[in-house]
């Protein structure tokens, strides 16, 4: 009997999105038609999420859920209903259940129900390794690239394949097969193409550019691509990340080989938290975390309406309060 239960981490949402096509491809040859399933565990009971997982339906033979943000599933409640769910469920059972989290590890009792071949870290790629990708991409349509034109894009693209691809295949339509790409070319055409996320609004915030973070914040959610909950989530992530540089830090842990063990593997991220460790201490970047986490639950009690106020109030206070919450406006929404 096989366990339903399948664990993708890690930062690097390529080679992860890939896993998960494939598993996905594997379910479809075995059953046919899937039905298909995508939660946000910090905004879905897991009790709905077995739900529809269990439960078949009349037009597919086997049911495949994927949950986002695994690492929010902690309640004690939940973790017995998730055990006991798998105790008696197997995929011949027709059910496939996949937890999904950008972090390195979620909730050990949870780990602990997935056997070891259901479950992988999906490490950020060493720069080296993202260079000879880019080559091979667009080798792919005999396309050739100069180096500087890969650092370039290494430096203008969020560092995941999952990024580099898209931005990939945006560049190869407008060039014939034999064409060489330039520094000046690519630079050229993602200046004008740049997408944002909760990593380029980290990055604003690290340079303490409040005016830049209000307008990522505002294309963001008026594209619909990212939700104010979504965006929060992207954002706490990334100031976990600078708690870990800290901790580095402050047990001597900086060296290359540390860094590249923790997860900092490209330069641009090196740099990037570098940065962002001398504008908060980090004293200040739990005081941002816990904010980020009282801004998340607002957003959810006070609904969408008054999302972008709750928002830019959090951009503020993070750029020119070092974290602390604006007294007034604490007392507003105390009062609502």
């Amino acid at each position: 009997m096989s366990t339903p239960l399948w664990l993708f981490t890690g930062p690097e949402l390529g080679e992860r999105s890939d896993a998960l096509e494939a598993l996905r491809k594997s379910a479809e040859k075995k059953y046919g038609q899937l039905d298909n399933h995508l939660f946000y565990a910090a905004d879905t009971p897991l009790s709905v999420i077995l739900d529809a997982v269990q439960n078949g339906s009349l037009f597919a033979e086997a049911r495949f859920a994927v949950v986002r943000n695994a690492e929010t599933i902690k309640k004690k409640e939940d973790i017995q209903a998730l055990t006991q769910w798998v105790e008696q469920t197997s995929t011949e059972d027709g059910a496939f259940l996949v937890l999904i989290s950008d972090e390195i590890g979620i909730d050990k009792k949870i780990e602990a129900l997935v056997p070891k071949d259901h479950k992988k870290i999906f490490w950020e790629l060493f720069e080296n390794r993202k260079q000879d990708w880019i080559r091979r991409y667009f080798g792919q349509s005999k396309i050739n690239i100069e180096q500087n034109a890969v650092e370039v894009l290494l430096e203008l693209v969020e560092n995941n394949t999952e990024a580099l691809k898209t931005t990939c295949a945006h560049i190869s339509l407008f060039f014939e097969p034999g064409t060489t790409l330039t520094a000046e070319t690519v630079e050229h055409l993602l200046a004008h193409n740049k997408e944002e996320t909760p990593f380029t609004l980290f990055d604003a915030l690290s340079n303490a550019n409040l005016e830049y973070a209000l307008n990522i914040r505002q294309k963001l959610t008026l594209s619909k691509e990212s939700s104010p909950v979504q965006l929060i989530a992207g954002l706490a992530y990334c100031f976990r990340r600078l708690r870990d540089w800290h901790n580095l830090a402050q047990t001597g842990g900086l060296d290359d080989f540390s860094l590249k063990k923790a997860g900092f593997t490209s330069k641009k991220a090196i740099d990037q938290y570098r940065r962002a460790s001398r504008q908060w201490n980090a004293q200040t970047v739990y005081r941002i975390i816990s904010l980020l986490n009282k801004t998340d639950m607002q957003i959810r009690a006070m609904g969408q309406e008054l999302s972008g106020v709750l928002l830019d109030t959090c951009l503020y206070s993070i750029i020119c309060n070092q974290g602390r919450e604006l007294a007034a406006y604490s007392d507003t929404v105390r009062l609502h």
